[in-house]
């Protein structure tokens, strides 16, 4: 998936809640064919919580038989590609020669490091038979001094995440440390990444150790010092405050943030670096065909003009 900003960038509304710095509502695109994507970030007043400069909540939809995703190959350099699913499959190419089925629950993290290439389509099963399809798509901007490490993958299945279960909730810990429990994922910075579902009138607690926190609402409602929040939205967070969110009906939300980068970074199509001559090499790169390929992959996504 690819990003360009928007002109008019729908800006946040600081609440009444001391601790609550800002409430993003993502901006909604439809891609066609009835596919929905939700953006909470990059936003105009806010471009990334902790190393997460990216943010695309997607669906739900529901393809029909000998319809699904098509995203065919595209570059990217300084990020790295978190995909994360509900509901449906998705088959990851990549041009390091790996081949993933991506399903709900597991954790796929792409580095581009210097550069890589993907394509993100439907399997050929779920397109014959039609599937539902809902998750999210984020990208974690690389430190300065790890920009340009050689690209990598790594995928777990759900199976091999670390869950807190307790009285209603559950806590799936994707990336990092939460809920005292600690990801096999291996990172090149401090990030954290939790996916929790709570009942009807569960408080839940938001570690206040990291730097920049916040949670996204995927669905449901929640109540935060007397304020109430439907989603999807994503809830930005002051540092250092502790936070206890009371589910008001069942609710699905990402817990996300890390320590910030060094410094913002530019972003251009699927580019992200520090530096914007960076960008410009890469998009020559691209244009001229030294990406390396995605293997039987037979064609791919232009540079846009």
């Amino acid at each position: 998936m690819s990003w360009f900003p928007d002109k008019d960038p729908v800006l946040g509304d600081v609440k009444s809640c001391d601790a609550l710095e800002m409430v993003i509502v993502p901006r909604t695109r439809d891609l066609g064919d009835g596919f929905a994507v939700r953006r909470a970030l990059p936003h105009g007043r806010r471009q990334m919580v902790g190393p997460f400069i990216f943010f695309d909540h997607f669906g739900p939809v529901q393809f029909v038989s000998g319809k699904g995703m098509d995203v065919r190959p595209h570059p990217h350099i300084g990020l790295a590609t978190v995909t994360y699913l509900f509901d449906g499959s998705i088959l990851h190419r990549d041009s390091e020669g790996n081949i993933q089925e991506i399903q709900p629950g597991a954790m796929n993290l792409m580095t581009a490091g210097r550069g890589i290439a993907h394509s993100e389509r439907t399997p050929d099963l779920e397109r014959k038979n039609g599937q539902k399809m809902l998750g999210l798509q984020s990208w974690i901007a690389l430190p300065a001094a790890s920009e340009e490490i050689a690209p990598s993958f790594q995928h777990y299945a759900a199976a091999d995440l670390p869950v807190a279960s307790d009285r209603g909730l559950t806590a799936r810990v994707i990336a990092g440390n939460s809920f005292g429990l600690s990801s096999p994922v291996a990172m090149v910075s401090p990030w954290f990444y939790t996916e929790v579902t709570a009942a009807q009138g569960i408080g839940v607690p938001l570690d206040p150790d990291h730097e920049e926190r916040a949670i996204y609402l995927v669905d449901g409602e929640v109540e935060i010092a007397g304020d109430r929040y439907e989603g999807p939205c994503l809830l930005v967070f002051r540092p250092g405050d502790r936070i206890t969110v009371k589910t008001i009906r069942p609710t699905r939300m990402m817990f996300l943030g890390g320590d910030a980068l060094e410094g913002p970074r530019h972003i251009w199509w699927n580019f992200v670096s520090s530096s914007k001559e960076r960008i410009e090499q890469a998009k020559q790169d691209w244009k001229t065909g030294r990406f390396a390929p995605v293997p039987n992959e037979h064609e791919f996504i232009p540079l846009p003009e």
